[in-house]
């Protein structure tokens, strides 16, 4: 069963080019979709629900315990007493990933091939199926990544800036003296 997100941050993309996962050993695409607070995500806990009671049916008490929830409180990225930029508290996060390529779209539907177009601190949503896990004694459900739309730019995340900030144009830039004490 497939489902789209709410609209969400993203989060270390990882869509154009495979990385290893070190818990299982395998080269996986993803992204981590940072939802604001307040943000509607009953869509997403709906096929949770499906996905489990269709699995182990409706008495809850024959679901496996504990079980993790791939729907996480931002909080819980939390370093010394901040939050890392992009997540806010009362928000949430989900991780979803794909072991082969997710289709990558603009908001008018048009394939985003320039990796410099999608980066951690745009917006976006994604087409997600659940799926549950039983991996070395962890259980859960997860969200596999199919699809992704990009719905707008924003400021990027992270502590670098820009090139194009860091500095100002160079007036006669070429040639000259350029100040090198070991001509």
């Amino acid at each position: 069963m497939n489902v789209i997100t709410p609209e969400f941050r993203v989060s270390y993309p990882v869509l154009f080019e495979p990385k290893k996962n070190d818990l299982n050993g395998k080269m996986e695409y993803g992204v981590v979709a940072v939802f604001k607070p307040g943000t509607d995500l009953s869509p997403l806990n709906k096929a949770i629900t499906e996905l489990l009671t269709e699995k182990f049916g409706t008495d809850k008490a024959k679901w496996p315990k504990p079980m993790r929830n791939p729907i996480r409180k931002c909080e819980e990225k939390e370093k010394d007493g901040k939050l890392p930029d992009g997540y806010e508290a009362g928000g949430h996060f989900i991780t979803l990933k794909a072991t082969q390529r997710p289709g990558l779209v603009d908001e008018n539907v048009q394939a985003i091939i320039d990796q410099t177009q999608f980066y951690a601190g745009c917006w976006a949503r994604a087409q997600v199926n659940p799926y549950f896990y039983d991996q070395k004694g962890n259980k859960g459900v997860s969200f596999g990544l199919n699809n992704v739309q990009k719905l707008r730019d924003d400021k990027a995340l992270g502590n670098r800036m820009r090139a194009e900030d860091a500095f100002q144009p160079v007036a006669g830039a070429a040639g000259g003296d350029n100040g090198d004490v070991f001509d």
